[in-house]
């Protein structure tokens, strides 16, 4: 028994030097440019999903139907998040090229998008809203998603999910309207 845990612990920490030398290197290519390899890739997709899955779980929705919310959150939406989520109409442009992984496209409804939003989040649109709010208030390390939260009080990141809500539904024109500044 203590061979056999004796050999475990020299396996284990030969493994811990190795990737510790691997680190060191540098040889991982960590340009934006290069791609992941694909598990690296779902191993980084999923830690997102279910990390951000858990933490909004117990998040509370307001009401968001009120028109307000939709002006509020669309010229904040127009001048914070257009930029790289993209406008009614676009299909990318030169952030969205230049970043890796791509951020989503929100003007596409749920089901158009290829990232998993969790168990359920088709179903409930509560699911999603409350995921939007906690990646707008928090943001993602090292993916380019800044955190909100500290510049924003909650209202008006409600009001950015709010809008959110609706940008799919929007024409290029009406989102031009909805999000002009007064």
């Amino acid at each position: 028994m203590i061979s056999y845990l004796k050999h475990i612990s020299i396996t284990l920490l030969v493994a811990v030097i190795l990737a510790i030398g691997f680190i060191y290197s540098g040889i991982y290519p960590i340009g934006a440019d290069n791609k992941h390899n694909a598990l690296t890739f779902w191993v980084l997709e999923t830690l997102r999903t279910k990390s951000i899955a858990r933490a909004a779980k117990d998040i509370d929705v307001p009401p968001l139907n009120d028109p307000l919310l939709l002006l509020s959150g669309g010229a904040d939406y127009n001048d914070m998040c257009a930029g790289c989520h993209l406008t009614p109409g676009q299909t990318e442009n030169d952030m969205t090229l230049g970043l890796y992984p791509s951020p989503p496209n929100l003007t596409l409804t749920a089901d158009q998008h290829d990232h998993d939003h969790g168990e359920g989040s088709h179903d409930d649109p509560s699911v999603i809203a409350r995921q939007q709010f906690w990646v707008i208030k928090h943001g993602i390390m090292a993916s380019g998603m800044a955190a909100f939260g500290p510049t924003h009080d909650d209202d008006r990141i409600w009001a950015m999910v709010a809008f959110l809500q609706k940008l799919p539904e929007l024409t290029p024109a009406q989102y031009q309207i909805i999000t002009a500044r007064q």
